[in-house]
């Protein structure tokens, strides 16, 4: 080790390594390689912890089972945890999108956990006689099962905590909803003027379909736990010990917290990539979902003065650098652009599905990569969408009366008292003269203010409360059979 540097050596020749690096020759090559996103794996916190908790689990196995000695097993053990609670995450260092299915990333991780191991046994980074990142870390182990195992865990991690915010975007959904119970206004099928609703229901509405999007994800946590630990290179488990695969899980199941399965079939497990389309599709599903909802918190919001304007957003920032006074709907505006590019990463997921060849799936890290920043992406925007903008919705109160006493809409709910022919003629005149339907169904004889009033009323024109005998409705004459 001279100048700073240290020189390691592989099966392609030598390299010069900075001194103080953690990281290896794998990792130096793969740095040349791959120079194409710029965005490394440290970028991805729960797959370096991930990659720890695989490690520290073979290390355990490794030990129980006497294929590894047990001072090398804790150490490794010991390093694996710091790196768990957060610690060198910079190091790890290769681009996210490498050849190699996976490779440089389990290397990267293998030298890391090495050179830590020897700095606490008082060695020199790089003495890999005495720990080496192939021999020892990797004991027992294949990029071909380490990898997917860890961003499958890596995925576990990210769903869990979208999970969280998605709950919490539900219940601020499901507030508003509360708040906006009694508040009558129209609803609207293809953008036109469609029956009254209130706008309670149309936020209650929100909450539902984001809880069911909760319940999907959820859902996909059991198929991300099946692992393929033991398999190696492509099923077969060469080069590990027939008591190895068993020990690894429940291991793993131990250090994580999470239950988890071998795969029954560890070829099949090896080369499939089904789960990740799974997990992409349903990921795409609640971003299409949310997104449709910002759409309509823009349509609703829009104006403020000749939009529809019924709710109010939180100004959160000036809008224009030429308009003055005007504010957007930036919020919904960047939660719609995390669900196209949601939409796009999900494309990229079944296309690396798809171009999996025979026993293994080269194609991993750009699914790793595009299913992980949805994940991310996905939790901060629905945080962003909960804090800065649905828990500071405020209600258009005098515009959504407005907006009920003039609408024709509401004849609907005469036309089982009327009749549709009635209905539509008094429907007619009122666009034509701007009188309300309620004045002239009463100036027409065809009901009287009271029953008026009662039909009219914002719990029965909303469905809140059911229809009841308090108005008898007219009997049809059925056709007579021939």
């Amino acid at each position: 080790m001279t100048d700073g540097t240290r020189e390691e050596r592989d099966s392609l020749g030598a390299m010069t390594i900075p001194a103080s690096a953690y990281w290896g020759i794998h990792t130096a090559r793969a740095l040349e390689n791959f120079p194409i996103t710029r965005r490394a794996i440290y970028n991805y916190p729960d797959l370096i912890r991930a990659l720890a908790k695989v490690k520290q689990a073979a290390a355990r196995a490794n030990a129980e089972i006497g294929v590894m000695e047990a001072d090398k097993a804790a150490i490794i053990d010991q390093v694996c945890q710091e790196i768990f609670d957060g610690a060198l995450h910079a190091e790890f260092r290769v681009g996210v999108i490498q050849g190699g299915a996976g490779t440089s990333t389990n290397m990267n991780a293998n030298e890391v956990i090495a050179n830590r191991g020897l700095e606490l046994m008082g060695f020199e980074k790089g003495d890999y006689a005495k720990l080496s990142p192939i021999d020892d870390v990797n004991r027992s182990q294949s990029t071909n099962d380490v990898y997917p195992t860890a961003i499958k865990l890596a995925m576990v991690y990210g769903v869990q905590r979208l999970l969280a915010e998605h709950k919490l975007l539900a219940g601020s959904f499901a507030a508003k909803g509360r708040e906006f119970n009694h508040i009558l206004k129209i609803g609207r099928t293809q953008l036109q003027d469609a029956v009254p609703m209130t706008l309670g229901q149309e936020f209650k509405g929100f909450a539902v379909t984001l809880a069911e999007d909760y319940d999907r994800l959820n859902e996909t946590i059991p198929w991300l736990n099946e692992i393929n630990m033991g398999a190696t290179a492509i099923g077969t488990g060469i080069t590990a010990d027939h008591r190895y695969a068993e020990s690894v899980c429940r291991h793993l199941i131990e250090v994580t917290g999470i239950h988890m399965e071998t795969a029954a079939d560890l070829i099949e497990a090896t080369s499939d990539a089904g789960i990740f389309m799974t997990v992409s599709g349903t990921l795409k599903r609640a971003a299409v979902k949310l997104s449709k909802i910002c759409n309509d918190l823009r349509l609703l919001s829009s104006g403020p003065q000749a939009g529809i304007g019924e709710i109010n957003l939180p100004a959160r920032q000036a809008g224009s650098s030429i308009m003055p006074g005007k504010v957007n709907p930036v919020i919904p505006e960047v939660v719609n652009q995390v669900a196209f590019s949601v939409i796009g990463a999900d494309a990229t997921v079944t296309a690396a599905a798809e171009g999996g060849q025979l026993q293994l799936n080269a194609f991993e890290p750009v699914i790793a990569h595009s299913i992980l920043q949805s994940l991310s992406w996905m939790t901060n925007a629905c945080f962003t969408l909960r804090v800065n903008c649905v828990d500071g919705i405020s209600a258009n109160i005098e515009r959504l009366a407005m907006q009920v006493e003039t609408s024709v809409g509401v004849v609907t709910a005469l036309t089982p008292y009327i009749g549709y022919a009635a209905a539509a003629t008094l429907a007619h005149t009122a666009l034509t003269t701007n009188e309300s339907i309620a004045d002239l169904v009463v100036s027409t004889g065809l009901m009287t203010p009271e029953k008026v009033a009662l039909v009219l009323s914002p719990e029965r024109l909303s469905g809140m409360v059911a229809n009841t005998a308090a108005i008898t409705l007219p009997v049809l004459t059925q056709p007579t059979q021939t």
